[in-house]
C-alpha cells in the first residue's frame, strides 16, 4: 500500500469512553436526558450535531444550539482525557517507520480540528501526516466514503492503494464504499460486528500486533 488512513478516536487513541462520558454528562445533567451508558454507546460516531440528532431526533435544536453544545462537549472531553493522552502501544514505532519508509500516511476522522490539534499538537507528531480531513471537510459522514476517498486525493494516491485503521463499524463501512481495505483496532468493538464486512483484513488490539510490522 501506498498509503495509510488513519481513524483517530479509538484507533490512534483509546479515547472513546471519554467521549462518552462526555456526552451523557451534558444530555443527562444539562438537557434533561436520562441515557444510560449502553443506550449511548452506540451513538458515538459521526459529528456532534448528528449525534444530538439520533438521540434527540430531528428539530429538537437549532444549528447554532447544536454547534455551541458541541462545543462544550468537546471541552469537557478534552479535559477529561487531558492526563491520560497517549497513542496506542506501539503506534509511535509505526509512525515513525511508515514515515520513514515513505508510505504517506494521513487522518480521515469525523473529529473536528479542534480534537485533531489537541491530539497531533499534544503528542507532536503531526510531522508524520501529508493530509488531514475533518468533519469540518466533509458533507456526508462515514459510512459515507467522503471522508476517505478525500484524504485519498489530498495525498495523490488511489484509493486503491489505501489502507484504512478504524475501531468502529461505520469506519469499516465507509472504507469499504471508499474500496480500501481496513485493519480494526479492537478498542470499541468485538469482530463478531463487523463480520458483514469483507473489506477487514485484521483484528488487533492495539499496533505491537505482528500483523502491523507485516504492513510495512
Amino acid at each position: 500500500m501506498k498509503a495509510f488512513l488513519f481513524d483517530l478516536n479509538g484507533t490512534m487513541i483509546h479515547d472513546m469512553d471519554y467521549h462518552t462520558s462526555a456526552w451523557q454528562h451534558i444530555l443527562n445533567h444539562e438537557l434533561g436526558g436520562n441515557f444510560s451508558w449502553e443506550e449511548l454507546k452506540p451513538q458515538m460516531y459521526g459529528k456532534n450535531q448528528e449525534v444530538l440528532v439520533r438521540v434527540f431526533g430531528p428539530g429538537r435544536f437549532t444549528a447554532a444550539e447544536m454547534d455551541e453544545l458541541a462545543v462544550r462537549k468537546e471541552q469537557r472531553y478534552q479535559q477529561e482525557f487531558r492526563p491520560h493522552l497517549q497513542l496506542l502501544p506501539g503506534l509511535p514505532e509505526f509512525l515513525a517507520e511508515a514515515h520513514q519508509r515513505g508510505i504517506l500516511l494521513a487522518i480521515g476522522s469525523a473529529a473536528i480540528p479542534f480534537n485533531i490539534d489537541f491530539v497531533l499538537d499534544g503528542l507532536d507528531i503531526r510531522r508524520y501526516f501529508s493530509a488531514i480531513v475533518s468533519a469540518d471537510d466533509v458533507t456526508l459522514s462515514k459510512p459515507h466514503p467522503e471522508t476517505f476517498l478525500k484524504a485519498a486525493e489530498k495525498l495523490g494516491v488511489a484509493p486503491s492503494d489505501c489502507l484504512v485503521f478504524e475501531d468502529v463499524p461505520k469506519g469499516a463501512e465507509a472504507a469499504q464504499h471508499a474500496g480500501m481495505p481496513t485493519v480494526i483496532l479492537t478498542t470499541t468493538h468485538e469482530p463478531a460486528e463487523f463480520r458483514h464486512l469483507p473489506n477487514v483484513l485484521h483484528f488487533a488490539p492495539d499496533f505491537r500486533d505482528p500483523f502491523m510490522q507485516k504492513l510495512l
